[in-house]
């Protein structure tokens, strides 16, 4: 069983350390803290480590060292603790921690889900000795934790990061382009790049931002920030604030989601802003990031465009940009079932004749009535939170204007919009509302419970999807476009992007009965 051992964080003290059973030639995490910063790392020496950090200033402003130790400790699970605590401790907000971001590691080893297990035990005993404050689900499920810069990387994100840090060094290049489908860490990406920078000699001094068009994932990472040395939530900005100064660099998650002006609710703001950076009409918040920085990091995902108000995505490819791609597929579980779920939901909204597929690891399920889905949502729930029915926009917003009606009927079931948009995923009456595609793109569910409305259909005769505008009722979505095909194109998007938000499972109701035996045709 893992113990720990305080000891006084002094030269005076030392010997304790030098003395004590594990002190020296036994794997260890230890915890440096004065009840306001902390710093946690792992050594097979205690006592050397304990006197090198010693003679470094940071670390010398911490008084106590808590010394994490097991006999059945060795140098892979110290490695796998010490990234866990650094990851859990920084998404609990009980201390501020002075760790860099780079080196955290996700790695299999022999016997790694014993020491998995370890790790929630030594948590709960990190608790009763307030140094931690939070319960590991409930940290688990928070947008902090989701998000935080302290994340160990996959392969394909850290060969990224190697590359680009390089690149921004030298210069050499002025725009990059981070490809990723759905749940590729690109967010995750662009935190940690953001720490590193920061971290950085020859970086740490540039005027840099991060850019998040979309206004609730914008105000979640200016929390992140808010927690994390280094970095503070004004870096996080809105495409129209770009245009208040020059920036050596900027970051631009969901890129996707930059605006044209087309379908827009406040052109004549817009219209400011194109002036003062001397554009015409035609000029779009991609021209006012290229205009405002030296420097920029595009995070793009091709199939995430939703609206008419999106840039044209044939507008990317022309950029004189160097390409990068994120591969390993992040938020579904299940490992490699996971990559199936996400390519199977790529593949059947393409209507490629496949063989059908069986997922025995991803819970995912398709309902006849929706009541049951709705419960069994409810009822992940209530399991482990963060379970979410959402849906694309097929029916009229009516409890907008009036909070006493519903919006959705389906066989007797009522059902209502969402009645917050700014982290509707985190508030308070959200398991019993329907989130639309404007609040949950960009974020993570446990399990999403998505109702395919009545806009889409599928006709067997012809074996295609069909586009049904008169029930779609996004007014913003329809403006704009008189393409019916560039219509379908953001409705199969939105669905796309639903259906790949679950991270244990994704249970989906579908109103076209053809369209749901197509989807049931798909499954073993």
């Amino acid at each position: 069983m893992s113990q720990i051992e305080t000891f006084s964080f002094s030269k005076e003290q030392f010997e304790k350390i030098r003395s004590y059973t594990f002190g020296r030639n036994w794997p260890v995490v230890y915890i440096l803290e004065n009840k306001k910063e902390i710093y946690i790392g792992e050594t097979v020496n205690a006592f050397n480590r304990g006197n090198q950090h010693y003679d470094n200033p940071e670390r010398r402003k911490l008084d106590r060292m808590h010394i994490i130790t097991d006999e059945e400790y060795n140098k892979s699970a110290t490695l796998d603790i010490e990234s866990s605590l650094i990851q859990f401790m920084a998404a609990d907000g009980l201390f501020t921690l002075q760790n860099g971001n780079q080196g955290l590691l996700n790695h299999n080893y022999f016997d790694r889900q014993k020491y998995q297990a370890k790790f929630e035990r030594l948590w709960v005993q990190l608790q009763e000795m307030s140094l931690a404050k939070k319960d590991l689900v409930q940290i688990k499920n928070s947008d902090v934790f989701k998000y935080s810069p302290y994340k160990a990387l996959t392969d394909d994100q850290r060969e990224i990061v190697t590359s680009l840090l390089e690149e921004i060094r030298m210069g050499t290049s002025s725009t990059f382009i981070i490809n990723g489908g759905p749940g590729t860490g690109k967010t995750i990406l662009a935190t940690f790049l953001m720490k590193s920078l920061k971290e950085i000699q020859e970086t740490k001094n540039l005027e840099i931002a991060l850019v998040v068009p979309m206004t609730s994932l914008r105000q979640t990472l200016k929390k992140v920030f808010q927690n994390v040395t280094g970095l503070k939530s004004n870096m996080v900005i809105g495409p129209n604030e770009v245009v208040n100064k020059k920036y050596d660099l900027l970051l631009i998650d969901e890129a996707h989601r930059l605006r044209q002006r087309k379908n827009i609710t406040n052109y004549a703001s817009f219209d400011i802003t194109n002036k003062k950076l001397g554009l015409g009409n035609n000029g779009n918040e991609l021209d006012w990031i290229l205009r405002s920085s030296k420097q920029q990091i595009l995070f793009y995902d091709k199939g995430q465009h939703v609206r008419p108000s999106d840039i044209n995505h044939e507008i990317y490819p022309r950029l004189k940009a160097k390409q990068y791609t994120l591969n390993t597929q992040m938020r579904v579980g299940a490992g490699e079932e996971g990559e199936k779920y996400i390519s199977f939901i790529q593949n059947i909204f393409d209507v490629v004749d496949a063989k059908p597929e069986t997922f025995t690891k991803y819970d995912f399920q398709i309902y006849d009535n929706i009541e049951k889905m709705v419960s069994d949502i409810k009822h992940r729930d209530r399991e482990m939170e963060l379970c979410r029915v959402i849906s694309g926009y097929a029916w009229p917003w009516i409890s907008k204007k009036d909070p006493s009606m519903h919006d959705i009927e389906i066989d007797g079931v009522q059902l209502k919009w969402n009645s917050v948009n700014q982290n509707w995923v985190n508030s308070k009456n959200a398991i019993n509302e329907v989130g639309c595609i404007h609040t949950v793109q960009g974020y993570d569910l446990n399990y999403a419970g998505v109702i395919i409305g009545p806009e889409i259909s599928y006709n067997k005769t012809y074996r295609k999807f069909e586009i049904h505008v008169e029930k779609y009722f996004d007014m913003n979505g329809k403006r704009g476009t008189d393409d019916p095909k560039e219509l379908e194109r953001y409705i199969i998007n939105i669905y796309k992007t639903l259906l790949t938000r679950g991270i244990e499972g994704t249970y989906v109701y579908i109103v076209d009965p053809e369209l749901r035996q197509f989807f049931k045709d798909r499954l073993e």
